[in-house]
């Protein structure tokens, strides 16, 4: 069975402050960033849940079963532990998906099952119908709160269909810099300056005007190496890229710069799709970058703000992997950018 998971981190404050110190209105990319993170931070605490009560419904099933006031006989404890491993799994692929819509959506089916199920206790007359009635309503709020996290992540270009049930992993995520489209198109458009700011590339070599040859780190210190080609190139615009045959890791991407309102600087949005080294299974038990894959994109654009908008990337001890790190010298960006 399913209930609310009281430890949900608050969400964080993106609030921003203008050059005289006075705060503004977060602009409407920023408005939806945080939605988006607070959904998945939402996503995260009910895959942490859903692991919870699927251990006890594994190894506890009697008495879960007599705690919300159904026979504890075989019949019972063997449906108990079947949902128990539908808990673990959901749970699973929750936690181990960026954007896990479909998991979440999984964990509604679940709800409705349970729902299904704990009606018909409330109908035969070996059951308590106060300890039913009270499950009942339990699942009932968390039925409700599935449904809205689920419609949430559905609704914030989170991944498809196909990638929750182990296609491609997709990544979205966006950021404000304070410096022209030009200036960030500039940068970004030489690939080699990638790795300064995206700490799982090893390096990226210009072939020629479309081509490049990347590499990056992968599970367990492995090198993995694609040959890539711009398919897309729009001054100050747009630049989308995808890989080519032979690739360790298939992949594609696009990166849009779009001229910030009010005179602050330009939205960078990302848009990544890679299937990870030993597919669906090895994206759940290595993580190609080490980490989730959201998270580390959305680190990878703090950095290239840093060093944007100071020319350096500002690293402290335990830093935000939970790896040490220190700040890296100050380096000069083309055009003047870091000045």
């Amino acid at each position: 069975m399913t209930a609310m998971n009281s430890g949900i981190r608050g969400a964080s404050n993106r609030a921003r402050w203008s050059g005289d110190g006075a705060r503004r209105a977060p602009a409407r990319s920023d408005l939806r960033a945080d939605d988006n993170e607070q959904g998945e931070r939402l996503a995260s605490a009910l895959g942490w849940f859903s692991i919870g009560p699927g251990l006890t419904q594994l190894v506890a099933p009697r008495g879960l079963a007599r705690f919300i006031g159904v026979s504890d006989d075989d019949r019972n404890c063997t449906l108990m532990r079947l949902l128990g491993l539908r808990e673990l799994t959901c749970g699973v692929g929750i936690l181990t998906r960026p954007r896990p819509s479909g998991w979440v959506w999984a964990r509604v089916a679940g709800d409705a099952m349970d729902l299904a199920l704990l009606g018909s206790a409330l109908t035969s007359d070996s059951t308590e119908k106060d300890r039913v009635a009270a499950a009942t309503m339990a699942v009932v709020g968390v039925t409700a709160l599935d449904v809205y996290d689920a419609a949430r992540l559905s609704q914030s270009a989170g991944p498809s269909v196909t990638s929750w049930l182990g296609g491609p992993i997709e990544v979205r995520k966006s950021i404000t810099i304070k410096r022209s489209p030009e200036e960030v198109y500039r940068f970004w458009h030489d690939f080699e300056n990638l790795p300064r700011f995206m700490r799982h590339l090893e390096s990226v070599q210009v072939i020629d005007e479309r081509r490049s040859h990347w590499k990056a780190r992968g599970p367990a210190g492995k090198t993995v190496e694609w040959d890539a080609e711009i398919v897309d190139d729009r001054p100050n615009e747009l630049i989308a890229w995808r890989s080519l045959e032979g690739a360790d890791v298939s992949n594609s991407g696009s990166v849009r710069f779009v001229k910030a309102p009010g005179g602050r600087g330009t939205e960078v949005h990302v848009q990544l799709s890679y299937n990870p080294p030993g597919g669906a299974i090895g994206a759940k038990l290595a993580k190609l970058f080490g980490r989730e894959p959201g998270q580390q994109v959305a680190i990878d654009l703090l950095h290239l703000k840093q060093l944007m908008e100071t020319g350096e990337i500002i690293l402290s001890d335990g830093g935000l992997d939970g790896t040490l790190m220190v700040q890296r010298p100050a380096q000069p960006l083309p055009g003047g950018a870091g000045r």
